[in-house]
């Protein structure tokens, strides 16, 4: 669990090393991650589609989701610049999924 509540408020798409592409509800802390993450080779790109998305009830269940079962890593942690970690948040079928694919097509993503 995290220490800290992040909000989430942009969507970004995430191209693995094989090729393959998936969507992530993220913020600007964790696109940093991801840019570091690209930078040492555990993903291959990461590309923000939409900033500022509307706080509505599917994106406050997804964020709440994400906030009790990953530990978020921060830019201001010194051992997350120079070693970031990739983890894939899953999205299990339920609630969580059907919140995930709401705040996607709201922002016509998907």
């Amino acid at each position: 669990m995290n220490d800290q509540y992040e909000t989430l408020d942009l969507i970004e798409e995430i191209t693995r090393n094989d090729g393959s592409k998936y969507y992530e509800i993220s913020n600007i802390d964790q696109n940093g991650i991801a840019e570091l993450a690209v930078s040492k080779g555990y993903i291959k790109k990461v590309q923000i589609l939409q900033v500022n998305i509307a706080r509505t009830k599917p994106l406050i269940e997804y964020e709440k989701y994400i906030n009790e079962n990953y530990k978020l890593q921060t830019l201001l942690n010194e051992d997350d610049w120079k070693n970031p970690k990739w983890v894939e948040w899953d999205k299990p079928k339920g609630k969580v999924l059907d919140a995930f694919n709401m705040v996607l097509k709201s922002n016509r993503i998907g």
